[in-house]
């Protein structure tokens, strides 16, 4: 049987085939921040209060991480491709649903059913591209679903903005049903049929017991946000997340065909390239949560021309990531990462200098150099992650590439509000857990303790990229 490479009708249409699976990455990733703007007017349309609005923004991403590794299982077992074009449409279904605003609990379920659309296709995306695309290419070709990855993660904020200025919410769900049906047919016309299948049966109970790590996980820090994080409710659940967690374990040692099979692991460049993403995933939201709180609160700029600010930096990774796709398969990936992960540490330091009075040039340099860091540092190391796996775990170590950027998202949200707020009520010298009106300096001195931890992430995922390369490993 011949492979997608060996293919020639496979071949003059690949790059079609990756702007499929670009474009959906990039969807199925914006709408993991995109929503955050819009959460209070949500909030007031739906007459609920905040708390339970950023269940919309939550429940997506745990949905996301819970079923991640199933579909990539499933992917190898039955066929990427059909995961990933029934994924599209599951998406786009989801998508529709919730831009009906006749509830709180019918958005969450319009979320639930585009979590598990956007799963199937963060699964498969990159072991379809890896397949498709011949080595020397390959770079290129995962490069720009990372890169698109990245721009969804980094423009909700921005996009979002631009669209709430001028329509209702449900637009931020409605703009993906016409990308969606336009990525459906340039599926169907140039996605070829699955070639590699396994058959092997799916480990249901090893997916149980790993999608309740993280839904248990996951709502403990959620609710632990809301009401402390040694309150009853999060306790127990981060006791109910231990322990499903060790059983998973314990289950997958025991299965001879495991939903994970942990040999993957001692493959150091592996491992070590997905602690990088997620630690860059998390510093970059470190930045997503805070900037709109500095743009419109501490210097009282209007909802779009923040937006049009916020925009600097996918304006840049658009310029970037093609450069960084094709100077990774002519340099190699090693360079590239080490350059992108200096200027991420870089943008944290410029933005721990920032206050109220910043010009507003600074804020646009320190984002542009932000953006072409990502860009320099997405391609590489997606190439990483995805040439160092055998063709059979291509559909597994895509997926935990997906699961790790989708971790790092929601450790940022996490991280950055606890910081963000420990630090204003440290200089306020009192409990807060919001933006105090006139008081831009109480929100500065916690910004400015939010980047120093965005640094210390972007400073070890630096020197922890250079200890993976010192020993000579090539990507």
């Amino acid at each position: 049987m011949k492979t997608y490479q060996e293919d020639p009708l496979v071949q003059k249409n690949r790059w079609w085939i990756l702007v499929s699976v670009a474009m959906f990455a990039f969807m199925s990733t914006l709408d993991s921040s995109i929503v955050n703007i819009a959460l209070p007017t949500i909030s007031k349309d739906l007459i609920v209060p905040m708390n339970k609005a950023e269940w919309v923004a939550s429940v997506y991403l745990m949905v996301v991480c819970a079923c991640l590794l199933l579909f990539g299982k499933v992917g190898d077992s039955f066929g990427k491709i059909k995961v990933y074009r029934l994924g599209t449409v599951v998406f786009t279904i989801g998508s529709l649903l919730c831009g009906f605003n006749h509830s709180l609990e019918f958005l969450l379920f319009g979320r639930v059913i585009q979590g598990i659309g956007a799963s199937m296709t963060m699964a498969t995306n990159s072991g379809i591209a890896t397949e498709v695309f011949p080595m020397q290419e390959r770079g290129r070709a995962l490069g720009s679903i990372g890169a698109f990855v990245s721009l969804g993660a980094i423009a909700g904020p921005g996009i979002g903005g631009l669209i709430l200025s001028h329509f209702s919410w449900s637009y931020i769900f409605w703009i993906n049903v016409p990308v969606g049906l336009l990525t459906i047919l340039i599926g169907e016309k140039f996605l070829p049929k699955d070639l590699t299948m396994s058959h092997r049966k799916i480990d249901s109970l090893g997916f149980a017991t790993f999608a309740l790590t993280i839904l248990t996980f996951f709502g403990g820090v959620f609710l632990g946000q809301e009401s402390g994080y040694v309150s009853p409710i999060p306790l127990l659940l981060f006791a109910v997340a231990v322990l499903a967690f060790l059983l998973f374990i314990r289950v997958e040692k025991r299965k001879s065909d495991p939903l994970i099979v942990f040999s993957i692991f001692k493959n150091k460049l592996f491992t070590m390239s997905l602690i990088t993403a997620v630690m860059i995933f998390a510093s970059n939201f470190f930045v997503n949560v805070v900037i709109p709180f500095y743009l419109q609160d501490a210097r009282g700029l209007s909802a779009s021309y923040s937006g049009l600010l916020m925009m600097v930096l996918p304006f840049m990774m658009v310029i970037g990531s093609p450069i960084s796709g094709y100077l990774t398969d002519k340099v190699g990936s090693p360079i590239l990462v080490v350059t992108g992960l200096s200027l991420l540490s870089l943008t944290q330091v410029m933005y721990i200098f920032m206050n109220e009075q910043t010009p507003i040039w600074y804020y646009v340099a320190a984002t542009a150099v932000m953006g072409f860091g990502n860009a320099l540092f997405q391609s590489p190391n997606n190439t990483m992650v995805m040439s160092s796996v055998t063709k059979e775990n291509l559909g597994v170590a895509g997926s935990l590439n997906s699961f790790a950027r989708n971790l790092g998202m929601v450790l940022g949200i996490a991280l950055a509000t606890t910081i963000l707020y420990n630090g204003m009520s440290a200089a306020y010298g009192q409990r807060v857990t919001t933006y105090i009106a006139h008081r831009p300096d109480i929100f500065v001195f916690g910004m400015r303790a939010t980047f120093i931890a965005a640094l210390v992430l972007c400073g070890g995922a630096l020197l922890l990229s250079v200890i993976r390369f010192k020993g000579g490993k090539k990507a």
